[in-house]
């Protein structure tokens, strides 16, 4: 019988160790600058965050090369859609996106499908809040909708673009209150935020990472959140309000619930180690403290998915927005 002598044993276990570092060093990673696509206008939601992500990485030190974000919202996100869509195979951009990834295309009919992406990971849902001015009378959402309700047509509700999540809420409210809004649509939540402070409209449905500073500084009034239940952020944003003191809709009578992914996607046809390292590296990002903090910051619902969960949870989320769309008259004929 053949036995290893110990000079072979070394030669084997030095061949191994070898392969083991090869292993290691030809792992995947970015080469050069990884754009962060974003779909929408600075200083909306989706940038902040995506902006947010990009400081972490870089404070961390959890990838070598550095992020740009670039936004591009043309024809009310369908730019940047398109633009990631059209680069399959490229490891160096990911999309940060919402529920956009539905709205657009069966709005728009325009030919874009989010399976011909690859999903990397949801990193959070997004809540709403129907804001109005703090200058108004109003107090709840039934003070607002009487006051719409008794004069059709002359409350003005802003939001990001048309026939997407502000807009579907908006038709929402209008069907379940009996009511009707003129809909101003914007390039971003910002702009929605800044032009309700200027009382240019009377109301929008922002996220509450979008009307923060306005809320902080008295000029926004919270009448109440469009979710199942309450936020769970029990600390002072203003003097005297939590997000968690902001009621849901359904408790004040307005049965209204609607909650949008935030989820990073790359472009069609990349390797699965393209996926896999991207996947780690925002599973990174969400275990720091500083994401932790963003999170209850904005009022973000923490919901991380990967992998088949969370591509069979965009299936039925698509499903849920053609049947809301189709409701609302907003689908392309």
């Amino acid at each position: 019988m053949y036995s290893l002598t110990f000079k072979h044993s070394l030669a084997i276990a030095g061949l191994a160790i070898g392969m083991c570092h090869a292993a290691v060093a030809f792992a995947w990673e970015p080469t050069k600058p990884v754009e962060f696509i974003v779909p929408f206008s600075a200083g909306g939601a989706t940038d902040q965050m995506a902006r947010s992500i990009q400081g972490i990485i870089a404070k961390h030190n959890l990838m070598k090369q550095p992020i740009v974000v670039q936004n591009k919202a043309g024809a009310s996100g369908a730019e940047g859609l398109l633009d990631i869509q059209n680069t399959p195979g490229d490891a160096h951009r990911m999309v940060v996106s919402s529920s956009g990834l539905y709205t657009v295309p069966l709005a728009t009919g325009l030919p874009f499908n989010w399976r011909d992406l690859t999903p990397v990971a949801m990193v959070a849902q997004d809540e709403f809040i129907l804001w109005v001015n703090s200058d108004t009378p109003f107090k709840t959402p039934a003070d607002y909708l009487a006051a719409v309700k008794k004069e059709p047509a002359k409350y003005k509700m802003g939001g990001t673009s048309s026939k997407r999540e502000d807009h579907i809420i908006t038709a929402m409210v209008e069907k379940k209150a009996g009511v009707k809004f003129i809909y101003i649509p914007y390039k971003g939540g910002g702009e929605a935020a800044t032009q309700l402070s200027g009382k240019h409209i009377d109301s929008n449905t922002n996220n509450p990472s979008e009307s923060i500073a306005q809320w902080r500084a008295g000029q926004h009034r919270a009448l109440c959140l469009f979710a199942d239940q309450r936020s769970s952020f029990k600390e002072k944003v203003t003097e005297t309000q939590s997000w968690a003191d902001v009621p849901t809709c359904k408790e004040k009578g307005l049965d209204v619930q609607y909650q949008m992914l935030r989820v990073f996607m790359l472009p069609g046809k990349v390797p699965a180690e393209v996926t896999k390292y991207y996947t780690e590296l925002l599973q990174k990002v969400v275990a720091t403290p500083e994401w932790k903090a963003y999170v209850e910051k904005n009022a973000l619902k923490s919901t991380v998915m990967v992998g088949d969960e969370l591509r069979a949870y965009m299936g039925k989320d698509e499903q849920a927005h053609r049947e809301i769309m189709k409701a609302a008259g907003f689908l392309a004929q």
